[in-house]
């Protein structure tokens, strides 16, 4: 595709300034950490701030898109965003010195798609509550459900590439990566009948909640198996799931292959819906469903807004298993106990701490808590600042929680 004279200019700018902070030392230094961490090393943890409400952030116009192309557009807001969090709240966030471009693929679904009713309170904020039609209440309801085609699409690839490097040619490399798979079965059915049916169901009609998990379970390993014929996989994942996803490990994996494969990436998964079920039944519907798919692949990540701390022994089953979600939710020192130095603990903090006026003293507490926790056990961590719906319009209020953070953390890990 040609690029806009205009658009080139204004990206060519932009890249040029987000190469100046990309290749400052403290980049490298921050991705080391993250690859000790995931490789179980007990360093001072990497604080990361993400899924923001850009709606409320657009300090003196600085996210404002001037490119006219859709894909200049995109390359714009990625330039953007990344040199606006790394002036006020970077946390500590890694500028890679490439443009990085993931592998595009279609995939033609499985048959039913959700209907909702949405209520927002911001109509700029994508955070809205959600009604759920009930789709699949029957059996015969599930006899919609079909195996998806996945089309790795290397046309869109080339194109992709062919305009990144011409607009960034003699400023910073292009580079063309994978994906990782984010597993969240609970979630989709959730959204396919409602929170309210899915409980009634399990408990009155088990065998046909079986089923459905059965399904969908067929579902995404056929899916899971096409992406790794057609090369989608890779071990260089950036963000995963708002955490570094850097691995040692999984890199040499990929270099003694020769090519990026499941038993080289990452498997997400998560039930967020099952926050309210026993560990036995989260067990049985859960685990037991993901854990042959999960183990394919190098390692695993599981969980999300969900508290894990009272079935933990149910996932250690799973023999790949090396990083655990802990929420607010979730009590701290239990996780760091069991988890040892034999996982990751991936704390997440509240995000309503950055809503409102904030409350430093609660926000060194929370820190002090993980840290201590995570100290105490051996147990390697993680601190993500994630889900913030709003932060009030107030872009002040991530850059102090940021450095209440890293102020509370030097009590532990020096500067």
């Amino acid at each position: 595709m040609p690029v806009i004279h205009e658009d080139k200019i204004i990206l060519r700018a932009l890249a040029h300034e987000y190469m100046e902070c990309a290749i400052l030392p403290v980049n490298r230094e921050r991705e080391q950490r993250a690859r000790q961490t995931n490789g179980l090393r007990h360093v001072r943890p990497l604080v990361t701030i993400a899924e923001l409400p850009w709606n409320e952030l657009n300090t003196d116009g600085q996210l404002t898109l001037h490119c006219a192309d859709p894909a200049a557009r995109d390359m714009e807001r990625f330039f953007r965003r990344s040199l606006l969090q790394w002036k006020y709240f970077q946390g500590d966030m890694i500028l890679e010195p490439f443009y990085r471009i993931q592998k595009a693929y279609d995939n033609t679904g499985y048959g039913v798609e959700r209907k909702e009713d949405i209520l927002a309170i911001d109509r700029t904020n994508h955070i809205v509550s959600h009604h759920y039609e009930d789709l699949l209440d029957t059996e015969e309801a599930l006899e919609r459900l079909h195996l998806p085609v996945i089309a790795a699409r290397p046309d869109q690839d080339a194109e992709r590439l062919a305009f990144a490097e011409e607009v960034l040619s003699g400023i910073m490399p292009v580079k063309l990566a994978g994906t990782y798979i984010y597993c969240s079965i609970w979630d989709q059915i959730s959204m396919l009948r409602g929170v309210g049916p899915l409980y009634l169901d399990l408990a009155l009609r088990p065998e046909f909640m079986h089923e459905t998990m059965r399904r969908f379970t067929e579902i995404h390993a056929s899916m899971i198996d096409q992406m790794d014929e057609q090369g989608l996989f890779t071990s260089d994942i950036r963000d995963l799931h708002c955490t570094p996803g850097y691995s040692d490990e999984l890199d040499e994996i990929e270099r003694k292959n020769g090519k990026g494969t499941r038993a080289s990436g990452w498997f997400r998964g998560l039930a967020q819906p099952f926050s309210s079920v026993s560990p036995e039944m989260h067990e049985e519907f859960e685990v037991d469903y993901i854990r042959p798919i999960a183990e394919t692949f190098g390692f695993t990540y599981y969980g999300c807004c969900e508290p894990l701390h009272d079935r933990l022994e149910g996932l250690m089953k799973i023999k790949n298993l090396r990083k655990v979600g802990c929420t607010p939710w979730a009590d701290v020192n239990s996780t760091a106990e069991q988890l040892g130095k034999n996982y990751v603990l991936s704390r997440k903090p509240n995000p309503a701490m950055v809503a409102g006026t904030l409350d430093e003293d609660a926000i060194r507490k929370e820190v002090r808590e993980t840290a201590e926790a995570c100290i105490r056990y051996g147990c390697p961590w993680d601190y993500t600042l994630k889900d913030i719906s709003t932060a009030s319009y107030k872009i002040e209020n991530l850059t102090r929680w940021n450095e209440v953070v890293q102020e509370t953390l030097d009590e532990y890990y020096g500067r």
